[in-house]
Order: C-alpha cells, then structure tokens, then sequence
C-alpha cells in the first residue's frame, strides 16, 4: 500500500536527529506515515509554507507560533492563521556567538547583530540577554538574515558581530575561533524553545495521520535518548548532517541529550517554559492586552491519543 508523503518544514540544526532516526529507522513507515523533511530558510519562508499548506507539519520555535496566531509575524496573511503546537521538541540552549575581537558586551555598542526576523522566534532572548548586560536596543544594530545557518556565515564572514546560535552551529563556531559570549539559560531558566505545529484545519480532517506522525517521532526520540545508542546515533547525525566533524560531534551530543539544553524526553511541553515565552513578547512588543492564555496556542488532544 503506497502511504501519501507527509511533508514536514524544520530549522536546520541537531534537534532533527529523532526525525533522521525515524525517518532512517523505518519508525514512520511503521507508523503508517511517509515523512518528507526540508530545511527552511527563515522563520517566514516556514510560516507561510505551512499557512498556504505547502507543508502538513512544521518544527520551529513557540514564539513563532504565538506570533503567526496574534498577527505579528514577519508576513501577514489575507486568511486567519490556524496553527497551534501538539507536541514539544526541545528546551534548548541559545548561545550568543561573537566575533574573536569581540570579548565583552560593551564591544558590541554600534556594530550589528543577525536575527532570523526582529519580533519571532528567538529575537526576544537575545534583547533580554543585550539588556541584562547594560545594552539597550539604541545600542546595536538588528539585522534579520535567516536561519541559523546563514547567520553564522554572516558573522564568520564578518558581516554582523554576533548571533544567536543552536547546536551544532555553537560548536562549529567555537572550534572556529568564535566565541560564547553568554547563553540563554543565564538569563532565562525555563524557555518553551521547539515545537510541531500543525494546521487545526488539518489536523482535523488528517487526524490518523498526525497521530502516526507524533508515534513515529516518539519511537525515533526514545531510541536517541537511549544511552546504549550513542554511537549510532553520532553515525545517524552526522549522514544528515556532515557539517558536524569529529572534533565537535561529542559537544553537540552532550547539549543535545539534556533535557535542560535540547530534546525534551517524551516530547512533552513545559508550562513554565512556555508563560516565559509569551512574558517576553508582551514585554517587547507591547501589546495592549497582555498574552496569558497559553491554551491558545497548543491542543495537546492529538498528541494524548498518540501515547494512549
């Protein structure tokens, strides 16, 4: 029986490596679900590929989810955005990735740093880090460039001082000669970073689908947190991602196996981490009405019958 592709949208970075494994391990097809995954170029390209329905499902940050469902994203849409998160992915460490010259906050006062977008996803983090070093948003400037991939070739070509970077690009860039200037869980302990997200309209006339999705996904999940795996899993990542060399490979896996600073076990989603991110974007983009009602943003109903 030929399963129809499920085409799933995610930033490039380490945290797919239960997807790679799903995908590599037949978890899916098992399932009863064909997953189809591409990189995105930037947290727009994602959100208007998945609000047109070139793509089913989309791994990204909650934040962009916030923003998409309250009209404030980089893009707007003649139609309502429909989207809310079912399933966690990650916690994540962001780390703020200088120039070798820059060895202080105070070095970064009149140079410019590369965002994805200025108000979605991690924009806010890095304000937060910025402002508790004593910078304000006058003293820098913001420049959005894309995914973490080409933000890190931004700045290790020399055309912005800094960014926020995700495993594996940290480790990369430390081996490089680049340097951390601080990460985010100095100043933000509990922060909701990846989620899928889905469609509701879809969702609802897909549902067997998205429920083989998130088993399929928690299958490959389980296996890479399992210990005894680790060298297939280094294997698994690095086939997907060759970037990812030798000297590195253990540094991206320890940050990546905590449940502190990567995947997030049984893919659940963290409450706490989830009101600091919606505490952010009131705070920065001022919004009349403050955000409180996480229940907005994520339906949890299809992952509940996946795990039943």
């Amino acid at each position: 029986m030929t399963i129809d592709p499920l085409r799933l949208i995610a930033f490039p970075g380490a945290p797919n490596l239960p997807v790679f494994v799903a995908m590599d391990r037949g978890y899916f097809e098992a399932a009863g679900v064909n997953v189809l995954l591409e990189t995105t170029p930037s947290s727009s390209y994602q959100a208007e590929s998945l609000i047109k329905g070139a793509f089913q499902i989309g791994a990204t940050a909650f934040d962009n989810v916030v923003a998409y469902q309250e009209g404030q994203g980089a893009v707007s849409f003649e139609e309502s955005p429909d989207l809310f998160a079912f399933m966690g992915a990650t916690q994540l460490e962001l780390s703020l990735v200088v120039a070798p010259e820059i060895e202080s906050f105070n070095d970064l006062r009149g140079k410019s740093v590369a965002l994805d977008a200025l108000a979605t996803g991690f924009a806010f983090v890095l304000y937060r880090m910025l402002e508790k070093a004593g910078l304000s948003e006058d003293d820098y400037k913001k420049v959005p460039v894309g995914a973490t991939p080409q933000r890190w070739e931004s700045v290790k070509a020399g055309k912005h001082a800094g960014t926020l970077t995700i495993e594996p690009f940290t480790s990369v860039a430390i081996a490089n000669g680049f340097r951390v200037l601080a990460n985010s869980r100095s100043v933000l302990r509990r922060y909701q970073g990846g989620v899928f997200v889905v469609s509701r309209n879809w969702a609802v006339s897909h549902s067997d689908s998205l429920i083989a999705f998130i088993r399929g996904y928690l299958e490959g999940l389980a296996w890479t947190l399992e210990p005894n795996n680790y060298d297939e899993a280094v294997v698994t990542l690095q086939r997907n991602m060759p970037a990812i060399k030798d000297g590195v490979v253990d540094a991206v896996m320890v940050k990546l196996l905590s449940p502190e600073t990567g995947l997030t076990p049984l893919a659940t989603l963290d409450g706490l981490g989830m009101k600091t991110v919606l505490d952010l974007r009131n705070c920065y983009m001022q919004t009349e009405e403050a955000l409180r009602n996480i229940d907005r943003y994520i339906d949890l109903t299809y992952y509940n019958r996946a795990i039943t």
